[in-house]
This record gives C-alpha cells, sequence and structure tokens, in this order.
C-alpha cells in the first residue's frame, strides 16, 4: 500500500481509498446551482448570518449624544462606543480583542469544524443572499442552468442584466456600510450624495463594490478554496474527535435504488443514491465520498438526506454532525476532555479579564509626571528646596477643559507653582505643561519623599488622572 493510502474499517465494511484520487474539489469548471431545501440547519444558517451581519449595516446609524455612538475615528485615533472614548494608548485593548477572537475560532474548530464558515463568514453570508437573488431571478437549479446554456435572447439578457444589477446594488450599499464604521453616518452620506467624498473614500468604496461583486456573486465557492487561508490550516486543527458532518458508510453501503412505486433495487445499505445531499451542497461536494477540502460544515446535506429518510421511512442520521472515532465505535469524549479546547479556553478567559480589566480601569484621563533629573533638586535663596516636574495629560474625552493641579503627602508647607492659571487639555490629545514644588529645607525630614500628584477637571472633579512621584531635598545625615 503507497504513502498515501489509507485503510479504515467502519463497522463490518472495509474502504481503501487514495486521498488524492477520491477528494474532488470544483476548480470552477462548471457554476454550482444549489438546491435551497427548508430543514433545521438552512433556518439556523439564516438565523445566524443576520443576526451577525444586520448589526453589521443597522449600527453605524445608531447615535448617542448627539454623534455616532459607534465610531472606528482613523482620521482622530480614536475609537468611541457609546460614552467610552478608547485612544490609541489603550491599543493593548484590541489585541487582546483579537486574540479572544482567533482562540475563539481555533476552539471552535477543534470542536466542531469549519462552522464559522458554514454560518456566519461573510463570504459564506453574502454568497448565500446573492444565489437567493439568482433563484428569485432565474428560477430552480435546473431552470439556471438551462438558461446558463441557452443562446444569448432578450429574456436571458433581462434576467442577467436584473441579477447582477441587485448584486451591484448590494455590493455598492456593502461599501457604503463599512466605510461609515469609519466616518460619520450621515456626513458621508451627504458627501456620497454631493459625489464629495475625499479620494480614499472612493478609493474604498469601489474597492468593496468590486471585492463583493466579484468574490461573492462571480467566484462564490472558489473564493473558499483558493483565497482563503482557513480551509487550509482548519485541517489540522481537528482530530478524530472533532463533529462535523459526516456519512454513515457502515449504515448507508452499499447503495440501493428505489424504484417508481418504491420497489427496491439491491435493498441493502439505507443510502437510495438520490444524490440530495449533493445538490443542496453550495460548494458541490459529495458527503459521501469523506471529508472534503470542500465542506464548509454548513449541515445542508443533513437536512436533505433527513428528508429522503422520512419518505422512504428511515431513521434519520445517515449523514449527521458526527466524529470519526463516533463511527469507529470509539469513546467519544466531551468537549471538557480536549486538552487543546481546554488550553484555548483559558487563554480566552484570560484574555477577557485582561480587557475588562482595561476597561474597567480605562478612566477619562491619564497623568504621567516626569521629574527633572538634572538637577534632581535646586535650594532657593530663601533656603526653601524646589523640584521641577513635567506633566503630561491625556484628555480622552471629547471635550476641551481646564485642570487644576493637587498635591498629596509631600513635605509640610509646599507649595506648588506653575498651575495657577489652569492649565487647558484639548480632547483626544495630550497636553503637556511644567509644575515647580517648593518646601522649606527645615521641614524636610529625608532626602526622598512620596508625592502624589492629581489633575481634575475643574467642572467635573469625577474626571481625573493620578500619578505618584518623589521629592527629592539633600542628604540627611
Amino acid at each position: 500500500m503507497s504513502n498515501q493510502e489509507e485503510k479504515q474499517e467502519v463497522g463490518e465494511v472495509t474502504y481503501i481509498y487514495n486521498e488524492f484520487e477520491n477528494w474532488t474539489v470544483n476548480k470552477g469548471e462548471k457554476t454550482i446551482h444549489a438546491k435551497r431545501m427548508p430543514g433545521f440547519f438552512r433556518r439556523l444558517k439564516d438565523y445566524t448570518q443576520f443576526s451577525l451581519w444586520l448589526p453589521f449595516f443597522l449600527l453605524p446609524y445608531l447615535r448617542w449624544n448627539g454623534k455616532q455612538a459607534i465610531l472606528f475615528d482613523i482620521e482622530h485615533r480614536q475609537f468611541h462606543f457609546f460614552n467610552l472614548t478608547v485612544l490609541p494608548q489603550d491599543i493593548w485593548m484590541l489585541s487582546l480583542v483579537l486574540l479572544v477572537a482567533a482562540m475563539t475560532l481555533f476552539a471552535v474548530t477543534s470542536v466542531a469544524s469549519r462552522v464559522w464558515c458554514g454560518y456566519f463568514c461573510f463570504q459564506t453570508a453574502w454568497t448565500d443572499w446573492f444565489t437567493w437573488l439568482e433563484e428569485k431571478i432565474e428560477g430552480n437549479p435546473i431552470a439556471r442552468r438551462k438558461l446558463d446554456e441557452a443562446p444569448w435572447s432578450f429574456d436571458k439578457i433581462k434576467k442577467k442584466g436584473t441579477k447582477h444589477f441587485i448584486w451591484l446594488l448590494i455590493s455598492l450599499f456593502t461599501g457604503i456600510s463599512f466605510s461609515i464604521w469609519f466616518v460619520d453616518a450621515f456626513d458621508y452620506w451627504n458627501n456620497l450624495i454631493h459625489l464629495q467624498l475625499p479620494t480614499v473614500g472612493w478609493v474604498v468604496l469601489i474597492m468593496f463594490l468590486l471585492g463583493t461583486y466579484i468574490l461573492a456573486g462571480l467566484l462564490r465557492e472558489q473564493t473558499c478554496f483558493w483565497l482563503c487561508p482557513y480551509a487550509r490550516i482548519q485541517g489540522v486543527m481537528g482530530d478524530s474527535q472533532t463533529i462535523l458532518p459526516t456519512y454513515d458508510y457502515n449504515r448507508g453501503e452499499p447503495r440501493s435504488k428505489i424504484r417508481h412505486g418504491g420497489q427496491v433495487v439491491a435493498p441493502q445499505g439505507d443510502c437510495i443514491d438520490c444524490f440530495q445531499c449533493v445538490q443542496v451542497c453550495p460548494t458541490g461536494v459529495d458527503i459521501r465520498d469523506g471529508q472534503q477540502l470542500g465542506c464548509i460544515t454548513c449541515g445542508l446535506c443533513i437536512d436533505a438526506c433527513d428528508s429522503i429518510m422520512v419518505k422512504i421511512n428511515k431513521p434519520r442520521g445517515l449523514i449527521r454532525y458526527a466524529s470519526l472515532d463516533e463511527l469507529l465505535g470509539k469513546p467519544v469524549r466531551k468537549m471538557y476532555q480536549h486538552p487543546r479546547t481546554l488550553a484555548y479556553i483559558g487563554i480566552i478567559l484570560i484574555s477577557l479579564a485582561g480587557i475588562i480589566w482595561g476597561l474597567t480601569h480605562l478612566g477619562s484621563m491619564t497623568l504621567k509626571v516626569m521629574h527633572e533629573r538634572q538637577p534632581l533638586y535646586v535650594v532657593m535663596s530663601d533656603g526653601t528646596i524646589q523640584n521641577k516636574y513635567d506633566f503630561k495629560v491625556l484628555n480622552k474625552t471629547d471635550k476641551d477643559f481646564r485642570v487644576k493641579v493637587t498635591a498629596e503627602g509631600g513635605i509640610k508647607d509646599q507649595v506648588i507653582i506653575g498651575a495657577e492659571e489652569l492649565p487647558m487639555t484639548h480632547h483626544g490629545r495630550g497636553t503637556s505643561f511644567t509644575i515647580f514644588v517648593r518646601a522649606p529645607g527645615a521641614n524636610l525630614n529625608k532626602d526622598t519623599t512620596q508625592i502624589q500628584f492629581r489633575v481634575e477637571n475643574v467642572d467635573d472633579p469625577n474626571v481625573y488622572g493620578e500619578y505618584n512621584s518623589k521629592f527629592y531635598g539633600p542628604k540627611r545625615r
């Protein structure tokens, strides 16, 4: 047996197959016109797609205190989420968010394979919507294939033209919906209607229009096969315990046929070779040939097969979500028994804890104080000791305001010089100013004393920043 051949026993049936001979992939020679059938997984697919992507279109129009509630303001380097403003200094939280997303994807893949592809992915969702419109305009899969093969006529031009025009409208709206996450939605529409978008705005809009139209309308499943890296790496994330749509070879083979009248020809396995599982597959996969690169784990083949099993009075589940170990009759571990999955979940929990801590300690203002190093202190003519501090105040709110500077601890009878005029801080950026602290030399008990500075909004004391520093003086013997 060659290196590429594998021997697999399922029940009493033994299969010897060559991986590269039996795993077929549609390379684009033909257009996949999948049949749409009702069922549990079809409804689940629709609900999950709309629950994830409807907010993508609608949330940018939500207003809060007269402004866009959720806005990734790249121009001003700010992220607004209702009353919360995140600046570049807090970008580490975005890194944790991306880590949580990646680990969640890995954890789900290790347990249930490519459910992201099957139910949530934007490529899958837009392709599904495009093909639904195609069916409404051109008819069922048989009618669409006939229309593709038919010579050009007024009817064909009308149907094809209508379909592509609507596809382009959806692609245009997709580009607009993406853009308004980064600029004010109403300002964007006003500039778009008056053809006054900046150059970068036009470039982004055209790229999304063409990208959506080509990827979801023309390439379809070819995007998943050849452009998406996830299709390549997901294979190494799963194992024999990973559940995914699986054909029960032991129960289904050898396949049989049913003639008109219900007569069974050579009745052996439950599979009647109706090809409904293939006809509903959006990527053209025959799940009976085993797990393949094109399978996106959407479960539509399960709906198709179950509907046939009901009609011929057979139990459901000939195609079902199952692991290879389950088909081989081996013990099936629970999700919490997968060490790899537990590691993913641990990383997710740690990252979420970091994000929660960051958000709860974000504050509306941050303060950093740099003590002058050369010299550490100055002895004035009247015997007082003076220290110099450089203040850097970051105003994270959306308004400019003045601040007052106070200090706790330090030296008795100390005086703050340089903040008498209440420095102005500007929203969304840092403000720097210099402060001097003087204290009578006779009141210094040691050469280094802890001092805590506080900068607060003169109109709202709840907006403040604090920083611990030191006050230096002559060494004491």
